[in-house]
């Protein structure tokens, strides 16, 4: 009894009792409703059960006595109440055990009863303290992944109100850590870093990947002591099958971009020994587009952000802000990161592209988006100012087309791509283009083709001539190379089109 308390708990009891009763064994509530109910076997008939459990648990209640038995024919069945629940929990009166056997009662049956009531009391006490546990652990991990998702769509006042009742508070600066865990390990690799850095760092379980943890911890804003680890490279340590990813110090505000800037490090992780890597420095893009830039991000959005929904239920513009950027990081996977359905996230992307005259399903109008998102999102003293003599007007003639290069815009292509060849062509841009590309700068063949193929493997593998396989494994090799993520969401390839782009119109001029 005892063990089978401890190994199987409630439903291990009773399906024990049910078979030494040669009937059926249950929990029922004072009304007489069955909670928890086994059977000596399936196709065991025990008439009216209901009934018979009913009428006991009534009288019960009614006499107040410790156990009741109410015969039939052929059956008799046998209650005894159940202790009450343990102080602090609120709870109903606590339920009866019932056991209906056949006629006449086995010797013993009724001590054997009275004897489980205890184990089977603590068994239901611990059961339904776990049940509570469990929906506190998943309101508090759902509200700490609301937050993370305040702060990744830039609503950082609301973030920080929400994360007022919840413990640590929000840090700024921040460094934003992933940390890719083996299978079922997040929970224990959580505990490791609540030990690691006492507690300072904000833990979010990622809703998109099941196997990532996402670290909103506290810039270190003064050297570290000699021979000090700090929490990221304390937890490579540590868990000896996790690899970390780990941004540059920023802004609360732009969690996001910290984001982006671990997951781009994860790659890098992988491929070292020690399991861990800090993301390499790496000017946004959004910062370098200048004036220009945030005038086209603005004409460009601007049907979005002045949508008016037609109906009260239909998205407003808030909402498919949100939607664009988290499909844009997340691909299909946003339907875990927004909680909506994949028919929902279709019709909403249907809308943003025809809100905006973009075709969602080509590179070149997912990378404009993006950029535009960015630009929108990023401060806007910190965009560098167009260079230019102090008496020279801004040059505003286009820059040339490029029909020569796979990236130049067709008869096909969106006004919000074709308007961004101008902000492309900036000297400012064309500098950080030149810098994403140098890693590989002359062989840069497998990425122009995997790009052109709009991101796919399989039609990149065909032009190439090769497998699929090893068009995965090159661009592996160049996730390495760049320190960027190309395979898995949030993926490098839009800041890699604009800069193949921005080279291009450069090399055309």
């Amino acid at each position: 009894m005892h063990r089978l308390a401890r190994t199987g708990g409630t439903a291990e009891l009773l399906r024990w009792l049910a078979g030494r009763a040669e009937g059926w064994a249950g929990l029922v509530g004072q009304d007489g409703t069955v909670l928890h109910a086994a059977a000596r076997t399936e196709g065991a008939k025990v008439p009216d059960v209901a009934g018979l459990v009913a009428e006991g648990a009534s009288a019960l209640t009614e006499r107040g006595v410790q156990a009741y038995s109410v015969d039939t024919g052929a059956y008799t069945a046998l209650l005894f109440p159940l202790a009450a629940s343990p102080p602090g929990v609120a709870a109903p009166a606590a339920p009866v055990l019932a056991v209906v056997t056949p006629r006449p009662v086995a010797a013993g049956l009724a001590v054997l009863l009275a004897d489980v009531v205890l184990p089977l009391s603590l068994c239901l006490q611990t059961e339904t303290l776990e049940r509570r546990r469990r929906r506190v652990d998943l309101a508090e991990s759902r509200g700490r992944e609301a937050v993370l998702h305040l702060l990744m769509t830039g609503q950082l006042s609301i973030a920080q109100q929400v994360a007022g009742a919840l413990r640590p508070r929000l840090p700024d600066p921040v460094r934003v850590c992933v940390v890719e865990c083996s299978g079922g390990g997040r929970d224990e690799v959580a505990r490791v870093c609540v030990d690691a850095d006492g507690g300072r760092s904000w833990i979010v379980r990622c809703p998109v990947y099941a196997r990532h943890l996402i670290l909103v911890m506290p810039a270190e804003e003064e050297a570290p002591e000699p021979g000090a680890v700090s929490t990221d490279e304390a937890v490579a340590a540590r868990v000896g099958d996790c690899v970390v990813g780990v941004s540059e110090p920023v802004p609360l505000a732009d969690t996001a971009t910290g984001y982006r800037q671990a997951f781009h490090a994860l790659p890098v992780a992988r491929e070292l020994p020690s399991r861990h890597a800090r993301f390499g420095a790496s000017q946004d893009p959004a910062l370098v587009v200048g004036p220009a830039g945030r005038r086209w991000a603005n004409e460009l959005l601007n049907p979005l952000l002045t949508h008016v929904p037609r109906r009260a239920q239909d998205p407003g513009s808030q909402e498919l802000l949100a939607t664009a950027a988290s499909w844009l990081a997340f691909s299909s996977h946003a339907t875990d990161h927004l909680k909506i359905h994949r028919n929902t996230l279709a019709a909403r992307l249907r809308l943003i592209g025809e809100l905006l005259g973009l075709d969602l399903h080509r590179l070149a109008d997912q990378s404009a988006l993006d950029l535009a998102l960015r630009v929108r999102a990023a401060p806007a003293p910190a965009c560098i100012p167009e260079p230019a003599p102090a008496c020279a007007p801004e040059n505003t003639q286009p820059v040339p087309p490029v029909p020569s290069t796979p990236y130049a815009p067709g008869s096909d292509t969106s006004e919000g791509v074709r308007g961004l060849d101008r902000v492309l062509g900036r000297p400012a841009v064309r500098d950080w283009a030149d810098q994403q590309l140098a890693p590989v700068l002359g062989a840069e063949e497998t990425l122009r083709t995997w790009l052109r193929c709009e991101g796919r493997l399989g039609p990149a593998a065909a032009e190439l001539g090769i497998s699929v396989p090893g068009t995965r494994k090159r661009l592996t090799r160049l996730e390495t190379v760049l320190q960027r993520s190309l395979l898995r969401p949030p993926t490098a390839r839009y800041d890699l089109w604009l800069a193949l782009r921005s080279r291009d119109l450069a090399g055309a001029a």
